[in-house]
């Protein structure tokens, strides 16, 4: 798929963009390129210590900014594939800073699509999140935004022959920022903050996102949303799994923050195709042949009322699987607490509200 191509990641320093490149430089080491196009360029250089150029000389840096048009158009001389993942994706700062994540996500993401089309760029797959569907906070609205641009880049590319898709998924376990690595570090406080003890997200790991994308890459006809079937999680579990000690202290929630997210919400549901391991989302504008499509990969229409949320999930990872998961894909050194649950003091876990702490109303 990838022999003698030559590929290109948007935020390739990122969480996803490193495990991205180790995965296809060890299943497809005849690639000419990859390349890792990123701002950071002490991450490029520690990139470059963990694949040498005399073990990987395919490995090029880029330093540059999905903002700068003339620098992405620059980066993709010579590029068959690109994968989009570069992105300001922390809720409460775009909240604070809007138009600055509209710059990276809305106005990187249309500078990407064109310097593409522009530079005869074969494949692109773009990274969405389940904030996109149904969003309340700018974060989520500006991914929707760049999900629609994607898919609507298919109908202006012309006669250039070159496909847009893109692939949504939830919480991705152990990345920077995301609530595991969270809750371990601040399991040594003996104090876990939760926002709403009823809150469930998806949960997928780094390397079933990586598979995710090279699997739309083989399937991809042009304007797809591809949606992964995903377990999900309640909040309270994971703290159960990482800190059974610890108290844990109801902060409330953040500033555009959901209780359960949706990666397809109802209305979504009228225009998408299941099939065994996921789902499908159609661009709202017919790009080819449907039913072709659903018998080619052996998929059907989603029934009516249809809604895929992480409250309402049929899948859910119970305390010992996150245990499991968390000592396989986050911190190969935590400690499994012993059969019976460790306690506080011999007794259960403590769950105190901030309105009602009197240490906290001081």
């Amino acid at each position: 798929m990838l022999n003698n191509k030559s590929i290109l990641i948007t935020g390739g320093t990122g969480s996803f963009g490193r495990k991205f490149v180790e995965t296809i430089l060890t299943r497809f080491g005849t690639m000419r390129r990859v390349i890792v196009y990123s701002r950071d360029e002490l991450k490029q250089f520690e990139m470059s210590q963990k694949f040498p150029d005399s073990k990987y000389p395919q490995m090029r840096y880029f330093i540059g900014d999905v903002r700068d048009k003339e620098r992405v158009y620059r980066a993709l001389q010579g590029v068959d594939i690109v994968i989009h993942a570069a992105a300001l994706k922390q809720v409460p700062a775009a909240e604070y800073n809007p138009f600055e994540a509209i710059k990276t996500n809305v106005i990187g993401a249309q500078n990407v699509i064109e310097a593409c089309i522009d530079r005869g760029v074969k494949q692109v797959v773009a990274l969405s999140t389940d904030k996109a569907a149904a969003p309340i906070n700018l974060y989520g609205a500006s991914k929707l935004c760049s999900d629609k641009l994607f898919v609507s880049a298919n109908n202006f590319k012309g006669k250039t022959d070159i496909k847009f898709s893109v692939v949504r998924y939830g919480n991705v376990m152990g990345s920077r920022g995301s609530v595991i690595p969270f809750f371990l570090k601040m399991r040594e406080t003996g104090e876990i903050p939760i926002t709403d003890t009823r809150m469930t997200r998806f949960n997928i790991t780094l390397e079933e996102g990586v598979d995710l994308v090279l699997y739309a890459m083989t399937r991809m006809w042009g304007g797809e949303i591809f949606v992964p079937k995903i377990p999900s999680y309640r909040i309270l579990d994971v703290a159960k799994a990482v800190a059974p000690d610890c108290r844990q202290k109801i902060i409330g929630i953040r500033p555009g923050e959901k209780l359960h997210e949706e990666m397809i919400t109802e209305t979504d549901a009228i225009n998408t195709l299941e099939f065994k391991t996921y789902y499908v989302i159609l661009p709202s504008v017919a790009l080819w042949d449907v039913n072709r499509y659903m018998e080619e990969f052996e998929g059907k229409m989603c029934p009516p009322g249809f809604r895929y949320c992480s409250g309402t999930n049929t899948e859910w990872l119970s305390v010992k699987e996150l245990r499991q998961l968390v000592t396989q894909h986050v911190d190969p050194d935590f400690k499994m607490p012993d059969a019976a649950g460790s306690t506080v003091d011999g007794e259960a876990t403590r769950i105190v509200h901030v309105a009602s702490s009197a240490e906290d109303s001081k």
